[in-house]
C-alpha cells in the first residue's frame, strides 16, 4: 500500500500578494485582478476572507458586491513563479524530485511511501511538518490531503481537509465509502464537472454510491471508455502512480497558443492577431526542429452577440515550419471559419501532426534555396530574441494598432510579470 500527500497553497496568488504587503492572507480582503482591462476582467484569486463574504473564486470584478472594501492587486506572474519555486525547494528537503508531481503552480502530489520509516512518522505528521515549513519560509498557509492512492489523496484535499482543524484530510478506500459515498454535490469530486454531473443526473445518479449501483454496461453506453475511470473512482480505486506519470510519454505532439482579447476585435483586427500567433508559433517549430502538417483554429465571439464559436482544421499542408507558408495557411483557414462582421474575443491556434525536421522532403513546387534562406532568418530572429528579449526584433504587423505581440511578450501567461 502506498501513501500520498497532495498539498495545496491556500488562495495562492492572493496569499502571495498579502504577504508581500505585510498583511495576513487569512483576514485581508484582497483580489488579484488587472483593473486596467475592464470590469469584466476575471479575478485570478480572492483571499479567504473575501470567500467568507460570498465572493466566489474566478469571479469577474463587476460581480464583487459594492459594499465590500478590498485591495485590488495587479497580477505579478513572475513573483508567483518565484514563490512556487521556493515552495518546491521545501518539498525537496523531504523527498526526491522523482517522488514529486507538480500538478499546478499551487498544488503538488508527493509519494511519501518510502520516507515514512526514515522520518519515523505517519503521513499526517509528515504533511504537518511540510506545511509548517512552507509557512515559515513563505508565510503562506497550505492544506493537505493524504490517501492510499492519488485519487483519494486529491478528494481528501478537496473535500475533507476543509473541515479538519489541522487542514489535513485523510482517506482510505474504506473510509471513502463510509464518509463520502453519499456526499453531494457530486461535482465536488475530482474530474466530475457540470457536464458529467448532468449526464449522470439523467440516469438518476447524484452520488458516488449511485455510480456503484448502476449496471456497468449502461455507464459504458453513456460515457464510453471514460466509464472505466468513473467506476474506479466511485469505488475509491486508482491504479496510476507518480512513477507512471513520470514515465508517460505522449505520442500526440502539438504546439498551441491562445489568447483572450481585451475587447471585441473586428474581423480585420482579429486577422492581425491570428497572423502574429501563426508567426510566433512557426518560430517555436524552428527552435524545436519540428515541422507541422496540420493547423487548427478556434474562434469565439463577444457574449453579447450570442454567436456560436467557430473552428476548423486544415490537414492538407505539407510538412513545414515556414512562417510565410503557415501564415498563409492560417489566414486562409481564418477566412473560412470567421463569422463576417462579428467581434472576435478569443483565439486558439494549434499546429498538429508534428514531425522531426529531419523528415523534410522537397517537391517540384518548392524552392529549396528560398526555404533555407527563410529558415536562417527565423533562426537568427530566435537568437536575437534569446539574447536581447522577445521585443528586440519585431515585424511590421506587430506594430499595427491592434496587434498584441509586443504587449504579450512582456507578460507571463497573458498577465503582467
Amino acid at each position: 500500500m502506498r501513501n500520498y500527500l497532495c498539498i495545496d497553497l491556500k488562495s495562492f496568488y492572493a496569499s502571495v500578494e498579502c504577504v508581500a504587503r505585510g498583511l495576513d492572507p487569512l483576514t485581508t480582503n484582497l483580489v488579484v485582478a488587472d483593473p486596467e482591462r475592464s470590469e469584466k476582467t476575471i479575478c485570478l484569486a480572492v483571499s479567504p476572507s473575501m470567500k467568507a463574504l460570498g465572493v466566489r473564486n474566478r469571479c469577474r470584478v463587476f460581480e464583487i458586491p459594492r459594499g465590500i472594501d478590498y485591495i485590488c492587486a495587479v497580477p505579478r506572474m513572475q513573483l508567483y513563479i518565484d514563490v512556487s519555486a521556493e515552495i518546491y525547494s521545501v518539498y525537496l528537503r523531504y523527498l526526491s524530485k522523482d517522488d514529486i508531481h507538480v500538478y499546478s503552480i499551487d498544488e503538488a502530489f508527493l509519494d511519501v511511501t518510502d520516507y515514512l520509516v526514515m522520518y519515523r512518522c505517519t503521513a499526517r505528521e509528515l504533511g504537518v511538518r511540510i506545511m509548517e515549513d512552507i509557512y515559515d519560509k513563505t508565510g503562506i498557509t497550505a492544506t493537505c490531503g493524504a490517501g492510499t492512492n492519488l485519487y483519494l489523496t486529491k478528494v481528501a484535499l478537496d473535500i475533507t481537509a476543509k473541515h479538519s482543524p489541522d487542514h489535513i484530510g485523510i482517506l482510505t478506500e474504506e473510509s471513502y465509502r463510509e464518509q463520502l459515498w453519499d456526499h453531494m454535490p457530486i461535482t465536488d469530486f475530482w474530474r466530475i464537472g457540470p457536464g458529467t454531473a448532468r449526464r449522470l443526473a439523467t440516469m438518476g445518479i447524484t452520488t458516488m454510491r449511485g455510480i456503484t449501483k448502476m449496471p456497468e454496461e449502461k455507464l459504458y453506453h453513456a460515457f464510453g471508455i471514460d466509464a472505466e475511470l468513473l467506476i474506479d473512482h466511485a469505488w475509491g480505486r486508482e491504479s496510476t502512480t507518480i512513477a507512471d506519470i513520470k514515465a508517460f510519454r505522449s505520442t500526440d505532439h502539438s504546439l498551441s497558443s491562445g489568447q483572450v482579447l481585451p475587447c471585441g476585435y473586428s474581423t480585420e483586427d482579429a486577422r492581425i492577431v491570428v497572423k502574429e500567433m501563426a508567426d510566433n508559433l512557426s518560430l517555436e517549430l524552428v527552435a524545436q526542429d519540428l515541422l507541422t502538417q496540420s493547423v487548427s483554429l478556434y474562434l469565439s465571439y463577444e457574449t453579447s452577440e450570442n454567436l456560436p464559436s467557430t473552428d476548423g482544421t486544415d490537414k492538407t499542408i505539407r510538412p513545414t515550419s515556414s512562417s510565410k507558408e503557415l501564415i498563409a495557411a492560417v489566414e486562409k483557414l481564418y477566412d473560412r471559419i470567421v463569422i463576417p462582421g462579428a467581434m472576435v474575443r478569443r483565439i486558439n491556434l494549434a499546429y498538429l501532426r508534428l514531425t522531426d525536421n529531419a523528415y523534410l522532403q522537397y517537391d517540384l513546387f518548392m524552392d529549396p534555396a528560398e526555404l533555407e534562406r527563410e529558415n536562417r532568418l527565423q533562426r537568427a530572429a530566435i537568437e536575437i530574441k534569446e539574447r536581447f528579449g522577445a521585443n528586440a526584433i519585431l515585424k511590421g504587423m506587430d506594430l499595427q494598432k491592434n496587434a498584441t505581440t509586443r504587449e504579450r511578450n512582456e507578460q507571463i501567461g497573458g498577465h503582467k510579470k
